[in-house]
């Protein structure tokens, strides 16, 4: 499949709306969940706190790491694209850094020309090709004081297809209130800005969520569950819910997930989503899936976290 239907049924397939705007065709990553964990729970992720990866859902969410987190996430998307994320934060006192990047890969395609011997009606291959991809990144400060923080994101957008490039800046806000390891409260709002040029827009977002652990995250049980509203502009309102659970034992374990995310039904994209875990004392590798009615098949993402 070539670029152009490539991108016309990633946008398709995902969109969550009633109608396409120019506002809405802005951009598909930025709206696509930041870590494999995130998507394994259906996309809830502002409430997800204590990994690097929690940046692209709300800054404030890397205020509880201890010392250092890495994360890479990779998913051959639809109709031969990929998305792929790598994210690192750094504590230091009462401050946190992050740094973050997200691609959406739509592959090379072989460069035409019109043929003059034709008329035009038919193409020739000059032997180049080109790359279209949308690629984003990202940095994040963040100040906690007991148990609130408070964090802000700045974010670079680049779009290419052929010689046409768009691109914009933009801002995240973001608040987290996290009680110990019982429960986390978060709250951002994205996209501030993000003017693409023609009328596009980088779809302004807020979201806010609940996190409670029931059992001791350090302990041999977890169980976890979490609840997010998201609010896009021009967009219905979509009620996230997930759930985490697994047994770990002497640094070794293994756990699930399933979310639940309400939408519209223009969209193809199975409303549950299903992923689990592996876990090796401080690493994690994590696999999430969607399913998608009309490609009879679904997405896959596979993605690693180390947080000592």
């Amino acid at each position: 499949m070539n670029w152009a239907a490539g991108l016309a049924l990633t946008v398709l397939l995902f969109e969550p709306t009633n109608q396409l705007t120019a506002q809405t065709e802005g951009s598909v990553l930025t709206v696509l969940p930041g870590s494999t964990r995130s998507a394994g729970l259906g996309g809830a992720g502002v409430a997800l706190v204590g990994e690097a990866g929690a940046m692209f859902a709300n800054p404030a969410g890397i205020a509880t790491i201890h010392h250092l987190s890495l994360e890479g996430s990779y998913e051959p998307y639809l109709a031969g694209t990929a998305v792929s994320a790598a994210a690192l934060a750094l504590r230091v006192s009462r401050w946190t850094w992050g740094v973050g990047a997200q691609a959406l890969d739509y592959g090379s395609e072989p460069e035409i020309v019109p043929d003059p011997a034709t008329g035009g009606r038919r193409g020739t291959p000059t032997g180049a090709s080109f790359h279209p991809y949308e690629a984003l990144a990202t940095t994040s400060f963040v100040y906690r004081h007991g148990l609130a923080a408070f964090g802000v994101t700045g974010k670079y957008d680049r779009q290419q297809i052929g010689s046409a490039v768009s691109d914009a800046w933009a801002g995240d806000v973001g608040v987290a209130i996290a009680v110990f390891d019982i429960m986390a409260f978060g709250v951002s709002v994205q996209n501030l800005g993000g003017d693409l040029g023609n009328g596009a827009l980088l779809p302004r977002r807020t979201r806010a969520g609940l996190t409670l652990n029931y059992t001791d995250p350090q302990g041999t049980y977890r169980l976890l569950t979490t609840l997010e509203g998201q609010w896009t502009r021009d967009r219905r309102v979509v009620l996230v819910q997930g759930i985490e659970g697994g047994i770990v034992t002497g640094g070794v374990g293994l756990v699930g997930r399933l979310g639940y995310a309400t939408r519209p039904a223009v969209t193809d994209a199975s409303r549950l989503t299903f992923g689990g875990g592996v876990v090796l004392g401080h690493l994690a590798m994590d696999y999430a899936f969607q399913a998608y009615d009309a490609l009879d098949g679904g997405t896959h993402r596979v993605g690693l976290r180390w947080t000592p």
